[in-house]
This record gives C-alpha cells, structure tokens and sequence, in this order.
C-alpha cells in the first residue's frame, strides 16, 4: 500500500478532544462506515449508546440466577449475594438483579429493560487486551484485525476525503467518545490519530486554516496532509459545543458518578440536535480479582455493590433525562464487558475471568424481556468452570445495526460483521420472542449421566438447517458434532467420549429460530 493510501485509510477516524462540563471529548471524523450508519439513522434519527464495563463484570452477581442458588452457594458462597435480598423481576420466577440496582430493576419492571442472557463467543480469550479487542472489531477469537465493527470502511472509498469535510451538509461528528479511553469499535482499519486544541497557536491556526510549513519532501507533504485531517476534523468543535448550549438537562443526576457525568453530556448534545448516531461512554473497576464484596458489610456490599448502583443509577438517570427531553423513542443503549468471571469465586473474596456474561439493553423501544435461560450451575464446579456461551456477542451487534439502524442486511453482513449472525428479538417493532426452554425445543438431556463411554444426544429438528456444538467447561469450542439440514423431527447424536477427559461439558443446539444447551458430565 502507498503511503498516501495507508493515511486516506487512516486518518479519516481522527478525532478532536476538548472538554465541556470538565469532560473530556474525542468527536470522531467520517468513515464511511459511520456514515453508512449515519445516512441510515439519519431517517428515524436514532441514536445508540455503547456503555463499557472495562475489566471484566461478573455476570452472575449482576444478573442473578436464583433458581440455581443451592450450586451457586458451593461454588462461591465468599461472593454470592443473599437470596432473599436479589431484586425480583416482573414476570420472570428465577432471576433477578443485584439488590445495588434498584434503578434498572424499576426500568425492567416499566418495560425499558431486555435482558441478553450468556452472551459470549466460542473459543474465549481471557486476556483484557485482546478480548475487548475481540469485542471492539467483531472477529473471531482466532482472528486478527485493524479495524472496528462500527468504523469498518465500506468498499468504496469516500471519494475526496478528507477534502470538503465537515461540510454545510454534514457538520457533525459520526461518533462521539466521552472521557479518556478511545473506544476501537469506532477505528478504522489502520488507526484512529487525534489531537487536542491545548495552545493558542493551534485555535488561530483552525480559525485561519493554516498549517504549520513542513519541508518540501515526500515525508513533507505527509506531514502537512495529516494536519490538514487533523485540523478538519476539529472543526466538528462547532457543531459539538453549539449542541451542549443549546438546551439544558433535566433530570436529577447522582453526583460521584463518572458514568452518570458521561451519560448527562450525552443526553444534552442528543437533545441540543447533533446528529451523531453513536456515542460511546466507560465505566471501568470491574477486573474484581479480590475484595469483590465487602469483608465485613455482607455480600452485597462492597466494590461490585458499588460499581452495580453506579451503572444503575447512572442509566435510570438518562432514561428519566431523555424522556424529560423529548428524545427517548430514538435513543437505546446497551452494556458490556470484554469478559465475565469464572463461576467459582477464589479465597481472596473475588472472581477470577471467564467467559459469558449477560447483557443489558435499554430504551422505550426494547423488547421488555429475557432472552435466553438462566446459566446451568453444576451441583460441583471447578476453577476453571465457566458459565457456557448462549448467544454469541455479534448476534446483538447484527440486532443493532438491522432492528435499530436498519442497516442492509447485506452491508450488516458482507462488511461490518463479514458473516451473518442472526438476529435476536431485542427490539419492539416486528419482533416476537421465543422464549421456549431446552424441552419445548427439543434438546433433551443426554443419557446416561454422568456417562463414562458414551452418551445419546436426542434432539428435535424443526427442519432445515441445524447445528450441535459440543463446548468444555472453559467455553471452548471442541467439535461441531452436526451441522447440516435435518428433516423435521426427532433425531438422536451417539457421543463417544473416550477422547474426553473427566469433568464438565456443555452442548448447544442451534437452529434458524433459538439457541438452547444442557450441561453433561464425563465420569
């Protein structure tokens, strides 16, 4: 690639950081990703909102599968909230949220609540680093890439660009970071390069449009074409800071509460009319190796108690904002966290990474419910157990982009995501669930178990395509046991185990409409 090139590619995610309210800002420039997104919320003005849960949450103290409490206690009674104090769920016998979280709790109850249960993918990595670039770029964990699913560049080229940017037409940022991380979802293929306005000589420089002389070079005339793209795309302080001007909160935010401070802005740039499609915001403490719960105050309190009721009431905070405002039938937002904890806790009151954890989506046009089942918990669990994958992390970005975004399924797949994910009823509009168990599915529990040679899989196939995936007690993907269309019907899958070592084991049936598995034990 020509160096030209690789800067065309490169430069156009540059993004600016100022400040408003004493918070930091990185606007992010046009990729053509993010305007493919941008023309297609453009139509409904839809906005989404990316909450990081940085360090690896644990999922089975957020979203607490009550009806496997009894193999919950054996497996981490030094961390496991009371039962008797998990908040209950309208219309869901079995879960129910941290007792920290009264917030999202009430949003669920009012319907502005889905719940995603087990949210993973096969072959998890444990190391924060590459799993949320795991997240961050949408590839399978085997698979390496420079680019973020939200700024994945489409085939063709913004032709010109940076040239003529930001212009009459379009003045405002594609996307928008607040705070002091730079979310890579939002990159484009090569690299994200940004600057800040931090010295009188760079604001009249913007003012004027001039550069500083570089040497008539190649390496010259590189220089000046990077400051030409950084200096355009700070031009999106215009637009950004007339937006916070514009109108002002009004909801009661909670104070000591960076999210909460993150969230606030948010909602007053959505309210004062900036057009961009999606804003990314951290909330970070969750790699909660030790002193998880408090030593002395009981297990709901402590450092996750603390970060649960910050996450709650940040969120209740903005939805009560954006109603106030008038934005919330076009605003939605979701959390995640690169990894969940393992499901035995370790002597040091804390949880070690694991692999899938649930996820929240809320907004006054989610689909109110849980999707999926409870996490199985063995009744004897090992340190290296992990709660099994039941949806993989790319379905609910395929969910975003064709439900919310609506996105052609084309785009959504061939470019951004570059294979299809199904989609999950996350969304009102046209959605229905399915919300049958393992046995109104058709996955039966395999006999014999515990089983030492070989086991019977039986299961129903509604006719088409199928798959049955066989996982270990890591999350890791061992076999595809089928994969191929089978007529609608009963079927039956011998396992011989020989080659398996003893201990805990997961199947999943998959099929066009539902994901659903079963946990067996080799003796």
């Amino acid at each position: 690639m020509k160096r030209k090139d690789f800067l065309k590619k490169s430069i156009p995610a540059a993004m600016l950081p100022f400040f408003i309210n004493g918070m930091k800002f990185q606007a992010y420039g046009a990729t053509p990703m993010l305007k493919a997104i941008a023309e297609a919320s453009a139509k409904n003005g839809r906005v989404f909102v990316f909450i990081q849960l940085s360090g690896g949450n644990d999922g089975l103290n957020m979203v607490i599968p009550v009806d496997q409490y009894s193999n919950l206690s054996n497996a981490r009674a030094n961390v496991l909230i009371q039962d008797s104090k998990v908040l209950s769920l309208s219309g869901i016998t079995g879960t129910g949220f941290h007792p920290a979280m009264t917030g999202l709790r009430n949003m669920f109850n009012n319907g502005k609540v889905n719940i995603i249960q087990s949210v993973g993918y096969p072959n998890p990595n444990y190391s924060h680093f590459r799993a949320t670039d795991i997240w961050h770029t949408a590839s399978d964990s085997n698979v390496f890439l420079n680019s973020g699913w939200a700024g994945r560049y489409l085939e063709d080229i913004y032709p010109g660009f940076p040239n003529g940017y930001p212009s009459t037409a379009e003045p405002d940022p594609l996307a928008i970071s607040i705070g002091y991380s730079v979310s890579t979802s939002l990159m484009g293929p090569t690299a994200n390069t940004g600057m800040a306005i931090s010295d009188p000589v760079s604001f009249y420089q913007l003012v004027s449009g001039t550069v500083d002389p570089a040497p008539n070079t190649p390496a010259g005339h590189e220089l000046t074409y990077v400051r030409l793209v950084l200096q355009q795309t700070q031009e999106y302080n215009t637009t950004v800071k007339a937006a916070a001007q514009s109108v002002n909160n009004k909801a009661t935010y909670p104070s000591n509460n960076t999210l909460a401070d993150q969230l606030k802005i948010v909602a007053n740039l959505i309210a004062g009319g900036l057009k961009t499609s999606i804003y990314t915001v951290s909330l970070g403490g969750f790699d909660t190796h030790s002193a998880q719960v408090s030593a002395t105050g009981g297990n709901e309190t402590g450092a996750h108690a603390d970060l649960m009721k910050r996450l709650s009431d940040a969120i209740a905070a903005f939805q009560d904002d954006c109603e106030q405002l008038g934005i919330a039938d076009r605003v939605a937002g979701m959390t995640y966290s690169e990894f969940g904890r393992r499901i035995k806790s370790n002597d040091s009151r804390g949880t070690d990474h694991g692999a899938a954890a649930p996820m929240i989506v809320f907004g006054k046009n989610v689909n109110p419910i849980m999707i999926g089942t409870n996490p199985t918990i063995p009744s004897s669990v090992n340190v290296d157990d992990n709660v099994p994958m039941q949806y993989d992390y790319r379905q609910v970005y395929a969910s975003i982009l064709r439900d919310w975004f609506q996105t052609p399924i084309g785009t959504t797949d061939g470019t951004i995501l570059l294979k299809h994910f199904d989609t999950l009823p996350i969304f009102k509009p046209g959605l229905s669930v399915n919300r049958m168990t393992a046995e109104q599915i058709g996955l039966m529990q395999n006999y014999p178990n515990p089983f030492k040679d070989m086991t019977t899989i039986d299961y129903e196939s509604p006719g088409g395509h199928i798959e049955l995936r066989l996982f270990d007690n890591q999350g890791r993907l061992i076999s595809v046991l089928v994969n191929e269309d089978k007529s609608k019907g009963k079927h039956s899958y011998v396992l011989n185990g020989a080659g398996l070592p003893p201990g805990n084991y997961y199947y999943q049936l998959l099929t066009a409409n539902a994901q659903v598995g079963r946990h067996f034990v080799k003796m």
